[in-house]
């Protein structure tokens, strides 16, 4: 077990002692998620290891809370097991359905460790949140591993620049948290002040400020709209964001943009997204409407014949999990409805302008209580080979990743 490991281990049993009689609170959440994929023709894994493919992911995560006056102290420790037919394939990172956190291998702490790994399957234990949070008056700080959600995507997360969800992703129970440092200041008028740093690691294991991100963050309100103003540095390039929301009658109007200023060449890259959200009932039912527009300033017009060959900068964010699309232009429009009490069903269609492909997610969720959950759901994609959703060509049309139509099924019990 590494050093970091061993310190982490620390601040837990502190966690357990430190105060008078003050009870440590516990919970736990076990997942398991199970998918088959049925490859197209044209796909690399299908030519190597044949189709369907058929992966799982189990988790185990146990969660500490403790609180001693102003002071509380955070540790989530997840345990998980990933394998299956496809555990040695990347896959077409735009159509992720689960989001299992790895190694620690850019982030300022170590709290990863493996308990076992094969061909086809590897067990890690993790520590996810490890964190002490202060409280007093109008003033807060977070420090350690926590999580960090910034912008108004409802699909797509431009400005969410910390670990951001996949479009399709199913599993969002608990977004993998960022070693950072968060102040926060709320302000007489309402208004409220953040001040973000995350350290991380560079390619080469050393934590350097060209890694790391710092933010400001300025939430304030005029009459019923919500603003948002960003101001930092992420890695070696300038962030500036805005971002809105406005009640249009029943619905809510959002709105993000994100101007970035490239070190290398100085070059601005603005992207952002426009969505709209309404609820009402219909026979008694409550349906959930929304449509999203996300422009994507780092991707491309036409898909290259292979992945190398994309933009250095966009090949760096898809490589650190804050874009998951290659490509500029995209509409989303999803529902959501409540057939019954303990059941509910949710739609997403997300398209590609640029190539016209597409992608339909549906799901069926059954709540039986407030412990567990069950989620079985389908994906399918519309378009032809080397187009986005249709498979990402490798090596030209005829050698593609992506594009298969998937069905998964997802349970959950909290305790």
């Amino acid at each position: 077990m590494n050093t970091g490991v061993v310190r982490a281990l620390l601040v837990v049993a502190a966690c357990c002692v430190c105060g008078p009689a003050l009870a440590l609170e516990f919970s736990a959440r076990t997942k398991a998620f199970a998918t088959g994929a049925a490859l197209p023709s044209h796909d690399f894994q299908r030519e190597l290891n044949g189709t369907p493919a058929y992966d799982y992911t189990t988790d185990l995560r146990l969660m500490f809370r403790h609180s001693s006056g102003s002071l509380r102290w955070i540790a989530d420790l997840s345990t998980t097991l990933n394998g299956g037919d496809s555990f040695a394939f990347n896959s077409a990172p735009g159509i992720t359905l689960d989001q299992s956190p790895g190694d620690d291998d850019m982030r300022l702490m170590d709290l990863s460790w493996e308990i076992g790994d094969g061909d086809r399957h590897r067990v890690v234990q993790r520590f996810d949140r490890l964190a002490v949070e202060y409280r007093r008056g109008n003033w807060g700080l977070t420090l350690g591993r926590q999580a960090v959600s910034w912008g108004n995507g409802i699909v797509f997360q431009p400005m969410d620049l910390f670990s951001p969800f996949a479009p399709t992703t199913v599993d969002r129970d608990y977004k993998a948290g960022d070693d950072l440092l968060l102040v926060e200041k709320l302000l007489g008028n309402g208004s409220d002040l953040q001040l973000l740093a995350v350290a991380r690691r560079d390619a080469d294991g050393d934590v350097t400020g060209q890694a790391d991100s710092v933010a400001l963050k300025w939430h304030g309100y005029t009459g019923s709209t919500e603003f948002d103003l960003v101001a930092g540095k992420h890695y070696r390039d300038q962030v500036y964001g805005f971002s809105t929301r406005l009640p249009l009658g029943g619905a809510l109007l959002r709105s993000d943009v994100i101007a970035t200023r490239l070190a290398d060449d100085s070059d601005w890259k603005i992207s952002g997204i426009v969505n709209l959200d309404y609820s009402f009932a219909i026979n008694e039912k409550t349906l959930y409407v929304y449509f999203e527009y996300f422009h994507n300033s780092f991707g491309v017009s036409e898909l290259p014949a292979s992945p190398v060959l994309l933009p250095q900068p966009l090949l760096d964010r898809l490589g650190r999990g804050e874009v998951f699309n290659l490509m500029k232009d995209y509409v989303a429009a999803g529902s959501s409805v409540q057939w019954h009490p303990l059941w509910t069903q949710n739609l997403t269609v997300i398209s590609n302008l640029h190539d016209a492909s597409s992608l339909l997610q549906t799901q069926l969720t059954y709540e039986p209580g407030d412990h567990s959950r069950v989620q079985l759901g389908v994906v399918v994609p519309f378009g032809r080979a080397g187009d986005e959703f249709g498979g990402v060509p490798l090596l030209g049309d005829g050698v593609t990743s992506g594009g298969a139509k998937q069905g998964y099924l997802r349970w959950v019990y909290y305790f």
